[in-house]
């Protein structure tokens, strides 16, 4: 009797791709918001910003909701990055794995790149907006924004600087989506298929893998996190070889992992409600389908 072929793995139709995974990075943000805003405030703050002196300066100047300014807009960049990174990677690993078999591990670096480009090219304007709203509050006063929410940032930033502002920092996000994506996304599939064999299929397993992605991730990152941050909250427009060599010259290269902490104490919690939210939502879907 011929050998049975092994059943096909299961996929998700193409609208579920995006929708699921854009609803796992927008449960995932609520809970980490507040180490994201932390990660921004010393990014901008360069190497005088503590965590202690950070923290210290929101819970001072904007109370214990300070944390939580610019959620609107981050949650507004989930729905918009995050579903189109989300539900195109997992868009183009199910193509590649029905016709050309399991990708390897350039394969999957070279799908997550991809599907980051793409997330970042739809993500941007919200991007701009989360960079604004979050740095807000250490500026004086006098010089803050104020923005109401991520709707009432969009509209000013275009009335205030042109629609060509909300893509200001598009290299930079692009740039920086392709790296993340590219080590997140690998990093989880790989870990996945190493450590299945060894572990249940389930929230362990999808959390374990989830840390390891977060912290290849974070130090993968944080460099071109750190210009696309700068860039971004400028009101003027700079490239980001000019803003990478004055932040090297003028602070230091180890500048460049500056909040590296708060960066993987977001990354690490992110990446794992996002997957598990992923997974779960996955399995709801075929269990109901």
């Amino acid at each position: 009797m011929p050998d049975k072929k092994p059943p096909a793995p299961k996929t998700l139709p193409g609208w579920a791709n995006f929708v699921i995974g854009g609803l796992s990075g927008m449960f995932a943000i609520c809970v980490v918001q507040p180490m994201d805003l932390i990660k921004t405030r010393m990014q901008l703050a360069g190497p005088k910003g503590s965590i202690g002196e950070v923290v210290g300066g929101i819970m001072k100047s904007e109370g214990v909701f300070g944390f939580y300014n610019g959620l609107s807009a981050a949650l507004f960049r989930q729905a918009t990055y995050t579903t189109g990174r989300l539900g195109c990677f997992n868009a183009v690993f199910d193509y590649y794995q029905s016709n050309f078999g399991t990708p390897n591990l350039a394969a999957k670096i070279g799908l997550g790149s991809f599907a980051g480009g793409v997330g970042a090219l739809i993500g941007n304007p919200a991007e701009i907006a989360l960079i604004r709203m979050t740095a807000d509050g250490r500026l004086p006063p006098d010089k803050r924004r104020n923005y109401k929410h991520v709707i009432d940032a969009l509209a000013r930033i275009v009335r205030e600087e042109g629609s060509s502002a909300l893509m200001r920092g598009m290299t930079a996000t692009v740039t920086r989506a392709m790296v993340v994506n590219g080590a997140q996304l690998s990093t989880y599939q790989q870990s996945r298929e190493m450590l299945i064999g060894s572990m249940a299929d389930g929230i362990p397993l999808h959390a374990t893998c989830a840390m390891i992605a977060g912290l290849v991730t974070s130090a993968a990152s944080l460099p071109v996190d750190i210009v696309k941050t700068r860039i971004q909250n400028s009101t003027q427009g700079a490239g980001q070889v000019t803003v990478l060599m004055n932040i090297i010259k003028n602070e230091g290269i180890l500048a460049l992992w500056s909040g590296f902490l708060p960066t993987y104490a977001k990354i690490g919690p992110h990446t794992i409600f996002t997957f598990i939210f992923l997974e779960q939502m996955k399995a709801l879907y075929f269990r109901c389908a």
